[in-house]
């Protein structure tokens, strides 16, 4: 069941859960985020960052939004941090149902701006568009990219930003960043920001860098109004790491006989990121 990010997670913030979105950049891993969401009945959002679709092509989109459709569940299919104009428009023409502009480290009225033209044209097409407000960090060279220094968003900007954007969704930073935390790194959510924003506005709100953060802040985070979270290094890990070990075996070549035991290990994780979102059993709701 294809849907776009405005009507998945109007049901979200409605009943208060949250819906991952993996950053899907291969069959195997897109293999995976869906055969988890069905047996999860959970809602998913498949996001594709503008490097990962570098590297796939539109083809693959193509194929993510044709298993999207024959799912049983809800699937979005996301662009995830695009920068330019000309990446939401390629986005726009391969069918994705969800664009993101990224202009958060613009000052406040060129990023209002540049989200402004997105939603203007996106919305006409029945496209949704998510915006930024502060920065997310980025915590190692594998990870998408960040900001060098986290800017926490000020709650008293994101009313006038919603306003003037009419984005459908924001992602809000309040203290997570992209990839994977270091052991001597101790992430902490601003869970009061949190609070503060809430209280503000009723629109979707949408964590960043959720891989490494504690799971009960996590869930709190969940309880206070965050409704999509961005997961890439958490399952892309668990997949790698159970395809070394796989690959310790020389004979293995094919795919058929390399792959299933790494989706089987992504699956694990993802299943685990719907039951502490609240997403499992939600496909019920649509």
């Amino acid at each position: 069941m294809l849907l776009n990010m405005k009507d998945l997670l109007s049901v979200a913030r409605a009943h208060n859960f949250a819906v991952p979105a993996y950053n899907i950049s291969s069959s195997m891993l897109l293999r995976g985020a869906l055969e988890a969401a069905e047996e999860a009945q959970a809602p998913v959002i498949i996001a594709i960052h503008p490097d990962e679709l570098a590297f796939v092509g539109t083809a693959f989109v193509q194929m993510a939004l044709a298993a999207a459709i024959d799912a049983t569940v809800p699937v979005v299919v996301h662009l995830d941090h695009g920068s330019s104009m000309q990446q939401i428009m390629t986005a726009i023409r391969a069918g994705f149902t969800s664009v993101m502009i990224d202009a958060s480290e613009l000052p406040l009225e060129e990023n209002i701006a540049a989200c402004r033209e997105v939603t203007t044209l996106a919305h006409l097409v029945n496209i949704s568009v998510e915006g930024e407000l502060g920065t997310i960090g980025e915590l190692d060279e594998e990870a998408e990219a960040g900001a060098e220094e986290v800017i926490f968003v000020k709650p008293e900007e994101v009313k006038h930003f919603i306003d003037a954007t009419q984005v459908d969704t924001l992602a809000v930073s309040i203290g997570t960043s992209h990839g994977l935390y270091p052991k001597d790194m101790k992430p902490e959510i601003r869970l009061d920001l949190l609070r503060d924003i809430r209280a503000i506005v009723d629109t979707p709100l949408v964590l960043h860098g959720g891989s490494g953060n504690p799971d009960e802040e996590i869930a709190q985070a969940v309880a206070l109004g965050i409704n999509k979270i961005n997961i890439s290094a958490d399952m892309k890990s668990a997949f790698y790491r159970k395809a070394r070990e796989v690959l310790a075996d020389p004979i293995l070549r094919e795919p058929s006989s390399i792959y299933p035991e790494c989706i089987a290990a992504m699956k694990v994780v993802c299943r685990q990121k719907f039951d502490l979102f609240s997403t499992t059993g939600k496909a019920a709701l649509y």
